[in-house]
């Protein structure tokens, strides 16, 4: 069974970290508004970049894509703020949810999504999906308290460097378990 080629290392970057320096460049040149469409901009060449390179569109950076398009809509077309703050809640809420009911319908979506990149056993998948989906309700939570009680730009730079900082936290928390539940490769075994 011959696995499937994963996308060159630049090409993730620009997909999945590309919108939000954009986003953020452009809050900081004129305002929110500006950053909002400059990053619905940027998150659809980022998913025409990947498409061009690999064929394809990833799930997660098309389901973000989708939720950008219909949030960073509502806030030009009503000019509110509201919508673009409450897109980083609805995201890692659905991310959560789909977690959660993958594991309640004993299938593990992390696994599909990261087996590439990790090869763990499915308990170690289960137990993974399980602090995932718990990090992504806390994130939902910590994102509608700090929108609901702070200044915009506080709420930017939460967006793009607290969120992100947390996620890279949580990833270098989880290298103990990564290890613990790690399947042996032929390379692992040792020869006495």
């Amino acid at each position: 069974m011959s696995e499937i080629k994963s996308a060159p290392r630049w090409l993730r970057l620009s997909v999945e970290y590309g919108p939000i320096v954009v986003f953020f460049i452009a809050y900081n040149v004129s305002d929110l508004f500006v950053a909002t469409a400059s990053i619905m901009v940027a998150t659809a060449i980022a998913l025409t970049l990947s498409y061009i390179v690999e064929r394809r569109v990833p799930l997660m950076p098309l389901i973000t894509a989708a939720i950008v398009g219909v949030f960073g809509g509502l806030t030009l077309w009503l000019q509110d703020e509201t919508f673009i703050k409450m897109k980083p809640t609805i995201i890692q809420a659905i991310f959560g949810t789909v977690l959660t009911g993958g594991l309640l319908a004993r299938r593990l979506f992390l696994k599909s999504l990261m087996g590439s990149a990790w090869h763990l056993t499915d308990e170690g998948w289960r137990v993974l999906t399980k602090r995932f989906a718990l990090f992504f309700f806390l994130s939902a939570s910590l994102n509608e308290a700090v929108w609901r009680t702070q200044s915009t730009d506080f709420w930017v730079n939460f967006k793009v460097f607290g969120l992100m900082g947390l996620t890279f936290c949580f990833i270098l928390i989880q290298l103990p378990l990564l290890k613990q539940f790690a399947l042996e490769t032929e390379g692992d075994t040792d020869t006495h």
